[in-house]
């Protein structure tokens, strides 16, 4: 029976259950997708030899009901014509078509159920597929997102590490200009005591030297 033997195994799966359970989701997910697609494959190819199967069981079961048919007025007419030996053959091969048509019957209802549970084993795995795809999305997502916050967190924290720098060096500059400026004030200031301080001793020495020349 193929796949089909699985049946009960597949329809009562959980796959979020069971990737939830495992202690390494990835690879659980990696075999569960890979499982999938196995018996996804697998229901493709006998689900066509079924649905042939299904079409030949109810064509020979419609053919098998229609020479009932078809008996039954044979012999309904040759009672009418009063020809009862001919009627009698006609409703005994009217019986065997009526065994014929239980095997028929039965035949097409066992791959009419053997077609409905393969569809809705499609659909579990089709869904299931589903499932897994929109963990994989979600869990794409969550990673860009945490991907994108970090690179825009070291954006941030490289600007303001930046800034800091630049300002650090800006500190120093301004400390040093004002260094320099204090130097060159406090030897102005110096310079123009001296001058101050020199200055009365010159100009005695100044008028001494007009005395003399005077003398």
């Amino acid at each position: 029976m193929g796949i089909l033997s699985r049946f009960k195994t597949i329809m009562s799966s959980n796959v979020n259950a069971s990737l939830n359970r495992s202690d390494d989701p990835v690879k659980a997910l990696n075999e569960y997708m890979r499982d999938l697609n196995s018996d996804l494959g697998k229901i493709k190819a006998e689900m066509a030899s079924m649905l042939a199967d299904e079409s030949r069981a109810r064509r020979e079961l419609d053919e098998c009901q229609a020479e009932f048919r078809k008996l039954q007025r044979y012999a309904e007419k040759m009672v009418q014509d009063g020809r009862d030996d001919e009627a009698l053959r006609f409703l005994e091969l009217k019986a065997a078509e009526a065994k014929k048509e239980i095997s028929l019957q039965s035949a097409y209802d066992q791959s009419a159920v053997n077609v409905k549970r393969m569809r809705q084993l499609q659909d579990k795995l089709s869904a299931d597929v589903g499932a897994l795809e929109a963990r994989v999305l979600e869990a794409k997502g969550k990673l860009a997102a945490s991907q994108s916050g970090q690179k825009m967190n070291g954006a941030a924290l490289g600007a303001l590490e930046e800034k800091a720098e630049q300002a650090y060096y800006e500190a120093l500059a301004i400390a040093e200009l004002q260094k320099d400026e204090s130097s060159d004030l406090d030897e102005r200031f110096a310079e123009l005591e001296r001058k101050q301080a020199e200055s009365p001793a010159d100009e005695l020495a100044e008028l001494k030297n007009k005395l003399n020349n005077r003398d």
